[in-house]
């Protein structure tokens, strides 16, 4: 989803920048503080509203500690994202979409997924533009991010329950599987952008993606 053309669908790589498993409990208070003030501000005014100086304040914390955890207001904002990437994760081991065909089944989850993220459009359009910015330094966070779609996208192709256990820095599925993932993914991404703009409903968002997985359903079929 990310505007950076370097990442590809089978060489995207993460890395930790402060682990949560290495925080004290008050430490973690203070990184979940941040985090909550900074969606509030988001959805309330955009990105725009995500002033760091704000966000510290509301989170009752120095603006010097802020920025022991984040670099800006982008890395927040990707830090809340992988909040709502693991409540999609839960809901999709808990329930797999629905479908007889992996069409359907991809269908189903980008509308799930796509209704997950906005349902607090301000904060989501915050979210899209944090995706974009091309900052170096927010770079695991966006590779992180397409390594655990792809894996849930892998699973919905194939029916089968996400592994909540699998280690997310591993590529899922097939090359051709991941090679679908990806694709899809910057479809769906297009079309949020396209939704933040005001060009169509985000219910029109999933079936844009359903058309690119059913023209490259018919592409496979032909090969």
């Amino acid at each position: 989803m990310s505007a950076q053309a370097r990442f590809g669908p089978t060489d995207l790589r993460t890395a930790d920048v402060a682990p949560i498993s290495r925080l004290t409990p008050s430490q973690l208070g203070r990184l979940r503080r941040i985090v909550g003030a900074a969606v509030r501000l988001a959805e309330k005014g955009g990105l725009e509203a995500v002033r760091l100086r704000d966000v510290a304040d509301a989170s009752e914390v120095a603006l010097g500690t802020l920025y022991k955890y984040f670099h800006g207001k982008e890395d927040i904002l990707l830090f809340a994202l992988t909040d709502e990437v693991e409540k999609l994760e839960e809901a999709m081991a808990a329930r797999p979409p629905r479908g007889d065909s992996a069409l359907a089944r991809i269908t189903e989850f980008f509308k799930q997924a796509t209704r997950g993220l906005v349902r607090k459009p301000h904060f989501a359009r915050a979210v899209l533009r944090s995706l974009a910015c091309g900052d170096s330094e927010t770079t695991a966070k966006v590779a992180s991010f397409h390594l655990r779609m792809t894996r849930l996208i892998v699973a919905a192709l194939r029916g089968e329950h996400t592994n909540l256990g699998a280690n997310v820095r591993v590529c899922a599925g097939t090359e051709n599987e991941r090679q679908v993932a990806f694709i899809l993914q910057n479809v769906w991404f297009a079309s949020l952008v396209g939704w933040a703009g005001g060009l169509h409903s985000a219910r029109a968002v999933p079936e844009h993606v359903r058309t690119a997985a059913a023209l490259m359903k018919t592409s496979f079929e032909k090969d």
